[in-house]
C-alpha cells in the first residue's frame, strides 16, 4: 500500500509514491560499542551503520537502533540508570528456544523459562532473557504474526 505525496522538494510540487511507514525501537545503551559486539554476536544482527555512540543494527530485516546514553540529555536514560526498563522488545523466531539459549550462553539473564500459551489460534510458545544492558526481550514462535478472525 503506498500513497501519493507531495515532493515538497520539487518546485513544481509534483507527487512521488511513498512506502508505508516502518516502526522500529531505540535502545539507550550505556556502552554503544559493546551493545553493537553483544547484539551481532548473540543475536545474530548485522550492523547497518555505526557512527561512534548511535548504531543501525538489523536481525532478519527488523531494524533496530542504540544509542549511547548522552549526559546532556537526561530525557534518555538506560534501563541501567534508572534501575528499571518500560519497554519489552518482542522477537519471533523458527527456534524461540536455541535463540534464547544462544543469547544466555552469550551473557543475558534467562527469564522464567518457555511456556506454552494457549491462545486462540492455537499454541505459543514464547520464553525471554534480560540482554546484559537492561532491555528485556520477549522470544516466541510466530504463530501471531498473522490475522486472526474474530
Amino acid at each position: 500500500m503506498t500513497e501519493e505525496l507531495k515532493d515538497r522538494s520539487a518546485p513544481s510540487g509534483d507527487t512521488v509514491s511513498a512506502s508505508p511507514p516502518v516502526i522500529s525501537v531505540m535502545l539507550i545503551v550505556q556502552d554503544a560499542d559493546a551493545a553493537v559486539a553483544w547484539y551481532k554476536t548473540a543475536l545474530g544482527a548485522t550492523e547497518l551503520w555505526d557512527l561512534g555512540g548511535v548504531a543501525g543494527l538489523e536481525i532478519s530485516g527488523a531494524a533496530f537502533f542504540l544509542h549511547e546514553v548522552n549526559p546532556e540529555n537526561p530525557t534518555e536514560t538506560s534501563p541501567g540508570q534508572v534501575g528499571v526498563t518500560s519497554t519489552r522488545i518482542e522477537m519471533f523466531a523458527d527456534d524461540p528456544d536455541t535463540f534464547i539459549e544462544r543469547a544466555v550462553a552469550a551473557g543475558a539473564i534467562a527469564g522464567a523459562g518457555i511456556e506454552d500459551h494457549h491462545v486462540p489460534w492455537g499454541t505459543h510458545r514464547q520464553g525471554g532473557f534480560t540482554d546484559p544492558f537492561g532491555h528485556k526481550w520477549s522470544v516466541g514462535d510466530k504463530s501471531p504474526l498473522g490475522p486472526f478472525p474474530r
